[in-house]
């Protein structure tokens, strides 16, 4: 168990960092190990969202099919989160891009 542990927070540090940088598969999977708990994650609907929306903006197809698929299990308060999330994970790191 603690290896299976250890292997979900390195996959996630690692997405993490690619997500930092704009990568628009980064943040997908991301997405997907939030939407499905991936590696003993905790499923959580608002997280994935925003991760599925940061794909989408970075042009990522899978990433506007599944936001649009997680969003029908989500109400609109959930949702709204999400996006304000996603926004201000964007502010920072369009910043530290400059």
């Amino acid at each position: 168990m603690a290896n299976s542990l250890k292997s979900a927070q390195f996959l996630m540090d690692s997405r993490m960092a690619g997500a930092a940088h704009g990568s628009a598969e980064a943040c997908f999977e991301l997405g997907v190990a939030y939407s499905c708990g991936t590696g003993g994650m905790p499923i959580d609907l608002v997280e994935a969202h925003k991760w599925f929306n940061l794909a989408a903006r970075g042009g990522s197809e899978a990433g506007q099919s599944m936001r649009a698929e997680i969003a029908e299990e989500m109400t609109a308060r959930e949702i709204a989160e999400a996006q304000r999330q996603a926004r201000a994970w964007i502010v920072p790191t369009e910043v530290r891009a400059a």
